[in-house]
């Protein structure tokens, strides 16, 4: 997969509203907190990455995905912001992602403008044609196995599962980016790939590393290879 950013440091180029391959989101049970998580990503070569701070107030959101911006900026990378979608209006961020209980594309949509990302959940074919139709610029399907990150967890997709849905999309003429999510290690990248995905996104996987950089590296050797 060719990367949505260029070689520098700080600059975003053409394509920047694709999500990268790789896909970090913060998470609430770390060893770390949430700016620090995004500092370690940021630093190992990340470039999409989704504040997802479930058990905060908008307030306290606001401030870390203000300090957040600072990071993501110095490093030429796209910020997200899971669900609160008035705080990152307020905030100035990238874009937002969307549960399936959250505000509709649309909705976010009218409030954000054309110019911010929106990404929406997805478990099944048709929960991605909805967020397809209503203008959502990418999909994050899954989970592919159980993970504890996610409290309310939507029936496990498995690898199968996600060819069965790629074919689908496929066959309906559905054109999303399609992210893969929940509970993926890194021997899971190359074989969801496979299957059509635009990409993976991962939290535990970053957050344990011992070598956060020379994790990121090693997937990148496995995308280039796909």
């Amino acid at each position: 997969m060719a990367s949505t950013f260029g070689e520098h440091a700080g600059v975003k180029t053409e394509g920047w509203r694709v999500p990268a391959s790789l896909y970090f989101i913060t998470m609430d049970d770390a060893p770390t907190d949430h700016l620090q998580q995004v500092e370690i990503a940021c630093g190992a070569g990340i470039r999409w990455i989704q504040l997802r701070m479930k058990e905060a107030g908008d307030e306290e959101v606001r401030d870390v995905a203000l300090a957040a911006k600072k990071i993501c900026a110095g490093y030429g990378c796209t910020l997200i912001i899971d669900d609160r979608v008035a705080v990152a209006a307020a905030v100035g961020v990238d874009g937002v992602h969307l549960g399936k209980e959250d505000m509709t594309v649309s909705e976010a949509r009218r409030i954000l403008g054309g110019d911010k990302i929106i990404g929406g959940t997805a478990n099944v074919v048709e929960d991605i044609v909805l967020h397809y139709r209503q203008g959502a610029d990418y999909i994050g399907l899954g989970p592919y196995r159980y993970t504890t990150t996610k409290k309310k967890l939507s029936p496990i997709l498995g690898l199968e599962g996600y060819r069965a849905i790629m074919q689908q999309l496929r066959q309906e003429g559905v054109d999303i980016p399609v992210i893969a999510i929940g509970g993926i290690g890194v021997e899971d990248v190359a074989p969801l790939l496979d299957t059509g995905l635009a990409g993976v996104a991962f939290s535990g996987m970053l957050v344990h590393a011992d070598q956060p950089k020379g994790l990121v590296e090693g997937l990148e050797l496995k995308l280039k290879k796909h």
